[in-house]
């Protein structure tokens, strides 16, 4: 595959916090960018970027989406870890599904590598190795990440049986501007919103849920080399390497904003998997990337953009 700047690239759930991002680091650095999507969260933030409306769950829509392109970044889904297991079936034809008429129209137009964005946070289960790699065993135990993991599996069978390239990126817990301060997820943005609005922070559990957290930018600079990686390896992790508790980022974030927090807090849930920290190693080998942006900068440059935005 050429270089990044000959591509034609298409980003499926563009409109949202990893997809929006990603537009916009890919305008001038790439031959053409179109991003799909049912909404842009943000849409100032993409006002120069070819936007093409649509629903995920419409297969006309999607081959609309990416005619032309070389890449598609698969960015879609549809639900959460909860949300995922109160309706198993709705999860299923909407993602893994939808992903597979995806991965057929891709055949059909000619388009050369999907770049799909999986949970490194949930496809392992119950990990038994930390930092956990690429080859540990995967077990999830939401319907999340057993979405995740299928589509992972029906992207090795496509390349297998037609030729359709893929790559993976297992990505921890993100974090960074665009990101919704949602209940279900996004829990730096939600925990910095409500600290900045003076409200209290919910905490399922003790607090001493352990997460990987990575900055946007670094998980859009791993996606970018995705689209024109030549090795071996089809999947790879994308986190920090680190592990921090609940606890530990609420304690960074009351140093960001300044004072302290009011917890309020809940019975600990089913889908949190107590610790998850991923091995990059892999990812350093072959993609040559690894995270530069530390936690705390991470979280100021977050903190300022949430001071200055209303979300939509």
């Amino acid at each position: 595959m050429n270089g990044l700047s000959s591509l034609r690239c298409a980003v499926l759930g563009g409109g949202g916090f990893i997809g929006t991002n990603l537009c916009r680091a890919l305008s001038g650095c790439v031959r053409s960018v179109r991003g799909f999507g049912r909404r842009k969260a943000f849409p100032e933030a993409l006002d120069h970027i070819e936007w093409v409306s649509g629903d995920f769950l419409q297969v006309e829509e999607i081959a609309a989406s990416i005619t032309g392109c070389d890449v598609v970044y698969h960015l879609v889904t549809t639900s959460t870890p909860g949300s995922a297991n109160r309706d198993m079936v709705a999860d299923l034809q909407a993602n893994v599904v939808s992903t597979l008429r995806l991965l057929d129209a891709c055949r059909a137009e000619g388009v050369r590598r999907v770049v799909f964005v999986s949970s490194g946070g949930t496809v392992y289960g119950m990990p038994k190795e930390l930092p956990t790699p690429e080859s540990a065993a995967t077990a999830p135990i939401t319907a999340y990440g057993v979405s995740k993991l299928a589509i992972e599996r029906y992207l090795a069978l496509y390349e297998h049986l037609y030729g359709l390239e893929y790559r993976v990126l297992r990505v921890a817990n993100a974090y960074g501007p665009f990101q919704m301060a949602m209940k279900d997820q996004g829990v730096v943005a939600a925990f910095l919103r409500r600290m900045q609005a003076g409200l209290e922070i919910e905490l399922w559990g003790d607090g001493s849920v352990t997460r990987d957290y990575v900055f946007v930018d670094d998980i859009v600079e791993a996606l970018k080399l995705a689209a024109v990686h030549e090795g071996r390896s089809r999947i790879f992790n994308i986190g920090s390497g680190q592990g921090r508790t609940l606890l530990d980022v609420v304690r960074s974030i009351e140093r960001v904003v300044g004072g302290a927090a009011r917890i309020r807090r809940h019975p600990a849930r089913p889908i949190d998997v107590p610790v998850s920290v991923l091995d990059i190693r892999l990812a350093a080998a072959e993609l040559g990337w690894q995270p530069t942006t530390t936690f705390g900068d991470g979280l100021s440059r977050t903190a300022a953009w949430l001071n200055e935005t209303v979300e939509c």
